[in-house]
């Protein structure tokens, strides 16, 4: 994994004061060089300049970047994020062609295949990617993101038409002219819907994100964008049998496409079905080249001593690790977090992420993918299982089935309750929502013969991939590049997410089991124990020290008149909030963040706005 950035206008003239944009260039690497320690470079055309950081996953020695190739007389640069999990059968073909390499990267593959097949060449990659073609004799630029959105990409136009894109934004405002500005749509973003975002939202006013599935062209002759990939609705043939042998086919060779590496991979091992399904598979594979398998779980110091078993955290993980480490015969690692550093990272969280995130969803994250890559530069993962297989309580409970919004927040009072009544209002919180809600459900085509309640869950499956997978791919690439980590998502494959996506709940939910396509796929993967277990999400803390820590913090910045967040809290509000037991098991976002959570989210909210010198225009 790496980190791209750069800029583009057809009437740039670069070159002319050359040294003033190499060093935009290299302040915007230096911006994201977290994403890429092991080298980085810089390429400043006339119309163009490309800039690249690189974690060295794949032919380490040859394939650095911006890379560029000439074919007949023309030359095209590419600068590349991510991983091709085709790259052998794509190479195969060009070769058949005529086309010679002289790397082992997938780079130089993707990059022959753009100048052999075309702009649309992108439909027939299988990968996680974001990254920028520029074609030197056309004087035109692509950018492409991969169809789930994996790997990020942010871009802007200033005033004078020059385009400015990067993996992350904090490296857009290396550019001068761009700056951090909120409106009223990026002050709904981070209240109204938060820690999520609109598809295509950077926030920031000004700034868009590259929508998964889309490429854009922008040349002498204007700007376009093109949908490549949108997940179809397909009437589902299969029997039952049938599916759970390809549903365990497709995932099986997921796992094992996205095990290729030229650095030793690794695995995190929560103890619930996805991950250890996962991990099995790759132990596995690594048991025939006869090696062992390093995996990875997380938990917080003396959570078994505070635990509280909830509806949507029924029980602990750690025996089931324990279980999962001793079948699989792993080298497991045990990390745990303190309540300080939990606290402490919330901060870094947010620099991760350009803006406020999951709270300690996220920094506890952050800290682990810290440890792990202090060995480990790859690591697979059990994200977007639940969305495709059904895991979250809004696809079976009726009363979340019928709820009408998004069902992982259904109810904005927690949040509008502790805002400056005047505030609250003039955002127009609610039907923010209510347009975004019924924007994403107008993409999805239904089909005719589905019953209603068949159609609402096909729409809460697509607002699933849509927006809160893309939360959580979004936490978990930011996260682990924080750190230099490459993080793969075996789940989010493009022919696995395709397929489940269309097949029916019954299939799905079967002997009212969630997952239970999930779990019959898997059968002799795991023990009985691990596969039907109740579902568990991601871990969190309930010891009282962390709350009480959120809530000296929080005192203190509503109690500092310079505090920015300040302008839009109701200060006593707060104060009362802050002396209120928290509910645990009523999150206000997801599974996880009931109360501290929202603690967390305002210091967030209220360090962004401080340490982006945030311009806010209401």
């Amino acid at each position: 994994m790496c980190s791209i950035s750069g800029f583009y206008n057809v009437h740039g003239r670069y070159l002319e004061t050359p040294g003033h944009f190499r060093d935009i260039l290299s302040a915007m690497n230096a911006k994201q060089k977290h994403r890429g320690p092991d080298d980085d470079g810089i390429l400043l055309m006339d119309t163009c300049g490309l800039s690249h950081t690189r974690l060295s996953i794949r032919d380490i020695k040859a394939g650095l970047q911006p890379m560029s190739r000439t074919v007949q007389g023309r030359m095209f640069t590419i600068v590349f994020n991510g991983e091709i999990y085709n790259t052998d059968e794509l190479k195969r073909e060009l070769i058949l062609r005529g086309y010679s390499f002289s790397t082992t990267s997938d780079t130089e593959v993707l990059l022959f295949s753009y100048i052999y097949y075309g702009p649309d060449f992108v439909k027939h990659i299988n990968g996680i990617f974001s990254f920028a073609i520029y074609d030197h004799t056309e004087e035109a630029i692509f950018l492409y993101r991969d169809p789930f959105g994996v790997k990020p990409l942010y871009y802007t136009f200033l005033s004078d038409r020059t385009l400015v894109f990067a993996s992350e934004r904090k490296a857009l405002f290396c550019y001068p002219g761009t700056f951090p500005r909120l409106d009223k749509k990026g002050l709904c973003e981070i209240f109204a819907i938060g820690p999520s975002k609109t598809p295509g939202c950077g926030v920031f006013k000004g700034i868009d994100e590259l929508k998964p599935g889309h490429y854009i062209r922008y040349d002498r002759f204007g700007c376009s964008t093109t949908c490549y990939f949108r997940i179809q609705s397909i009437p589902h043939t299969d029997d039952y049998q049938t599916t759970v042998e390809k549903t365990s086919d497709l995932l099986n060779a997921a796992v094992k496409r996205q095990i290729v590496s030229d650095v030793p991979i690794c695995t995190f091992l929560s103890g619930g079905i996805d991950s250890s399904i996962v991990s099995a598979i790759c132990a596995e594979e690594l048991k025939k080249q006869g090696q062992i398998l390093d995996t990875y779980s997380f938990d917080f110091t003396d959570n078994s001593r505070y635990f509280k078993s909830n509806a949507f955290q029924p029980e602990q993980d750690r025996p089931y690790v324990d279980q999962m480490v001793s079948f699989l015969g792993t080298k497991h690692h045990y990390l745990t977090c303190n309540m300080e550093e939990l606290a402490d990272l919330l901060y870094d969280s947010v620099l991760s992420r350009d803006q406020p995130t999951m709270a300690d969803v996220d920094s506890s994250l952050l800290y682990f993918c810290k440890l792990v890559s202090e060995n480990n530069k790859v690591v697979l993962t059990g994200e977007c299982a639940d969305e495709i297989f059904g895991g979250y309580p809004w696809f079976y409970r009726e009363d979340l089935l019928a709820s009408d919004t998004f069902p992982w927040m259904t109810d904005l009072t927690p949040r509008k309750q502790l805002l400056d009544p005047e505030f609250a209002d003039a955002l127009q919180m609610d039907d923010y929502v209510k347009n975004l809600y019924h924007q994403i459900i107008s993409e999805i085509p239904v089909l005719p013969e589905e019953s209603n309640i068949e159609k609402s869950r096909r729409r809460i499956g697509y607002m699933n991939i849509r927006m809160f997978m893309q939360t959580l791919l979004d936490r978990m690439d930011r996260t682990s590049m924080y750190h230099g980590l490459e993080a793969r998502v075996p789940f989010a494959d493009i022919h696995l997410m395709q397929y489940v996506f269309n097949v029916p709940w019954k299939y799905k939910y079967r002997n009212q089991t969630e997952k239970s396509l999930l779990r019959h796929a898997a059968v002799n993967l795991v023990p009985n124990e691990i596969l039907f277990r109740k579902k568990s999400p991601y871990p969190k803390t309930y010891n009282p020290l962390y709350e009480t820590i959120l809530a000296d913090r929080l005192r203190e910045v509503i109690h500092d008149p310079a505090s920015p967040v300040n302008r839009f809290l109701d200060k006593k509000a707060v104060l009362q909030f802050l002396e209120s037991p928290k509910d645990y098991g009523k999150p206000w976002y997801g599974q996880l963040m009931a109360g501290p959570q929202m603690m967390a989210y305002l210091l967030q909210v209220n360090y962004w706005l401080k340490e982006y010198q945030i311009a806010v225009e209401l």
